[in-house]
C-alpha cells in the first residue's frame, strides 16, 4: 500500500511500434516506463513495484509525459520529464551518466563505470544498475553495450534495444 505521505501511482498505456508501453506516474513525475507485448504482464510487473497503482485515463501532465515517452521511443528527443524514482547513490550516478549519452550514441559498461569515477572492473555493477532502471527510454540504458560492442542484454528484450538505437540513429542521419 502506498504510504499516506506518498502520492498515488496512476498507470496508462501507450501503443507503440515496439509493443505496449506502460507509463506510471505520481503527481511528482514518472515512476515507471515499461515495454512489452502484453498489458496484463506489464500490469503485474507494475503491481509488484506499486501495489496501489491503478490504470486510468491520464490527466493533463501525465498525458503530456506520455507524448514525450512516445517521442523517445520513436528516437526523438523527449522534453525534460520529471521523474519520481528511488535510487541508491551508485544507481543515480550510473543513470545520470546514461542520460549524458547523446541520442544515437552508445557507451560500454566499462566506459560508464569510468565516467562515474569507478574502475572499469565495475562494469558488471553498472550493468546491474542499468537493469534496475525503472524508467525505460527516459534513462536510456538501451545505449549501453558490452565491451565487445555487442548489444548485450536489455530488460525489455534485445530486439527492442536494437530498434531503439536504430530509430535514434535514423533521426540523426
Amino acid at each position: 500500500m502506498t504510504p499516506t505521505n506518498e502520492p498515488a501511482v496512476h498507470a496508462s498505456y501507450l501503443p507503440s511500434a515496439l509493443g505496449e508501453v506502460l507509463i506510471a506516474s505520481t503527481t511528482r513525475g514518472v515512476c515507471a516506463v515499461a515495454l512489452g507485448d502484453d498489458r496484463a504482464a506489464l500490469e503485474r510487473a507494475l503491481r509488484e513495484l506499486c501495489p496501489d497503482a491503478r490504470a486510468e485515463a491520464p490527466s493533463a501532465p501525465p498525458a503530456r509525459w506520455a507524448a514525450d515517452v512516445g517521442r523517445a521511443i520513436d528516437g526523438g528527443a523527449a522534453a525534460a520529464i520529471p521523474l519520481d524514482v528511488e535510487a541508491t547513490p551508485f544507481q543515480r550516478r550510473v543513470w545520470d551518466a546514461l542520460c549524458a549519452i547523446p541520442r544515437g550514441g552508445t557507451r560500454t559498461y566499462a566506459q560508464i563505470a569510468r565516467a562515474i569515477g569507478a574502475p572499469a572492473t565495475a562494469a558488471r555493477a553498472v550493468g546491474t544498475a542499468c537493469g534496475q532502471n525503472p524508467v525505460s527510454v527516459l534513462v536510456p540504458c538501451h545505449r549501453v553495450l558490452r565491451g565487445d560492442g555487442a548489444l548485450g542484454g536489455y530488460r525489455w528484450g534485445v530486439e527492442r534495444k536494437r530498434a531503439l538505437l536504430l530509430r535514434e540513429r535514423a533521426l540523426l542521419a
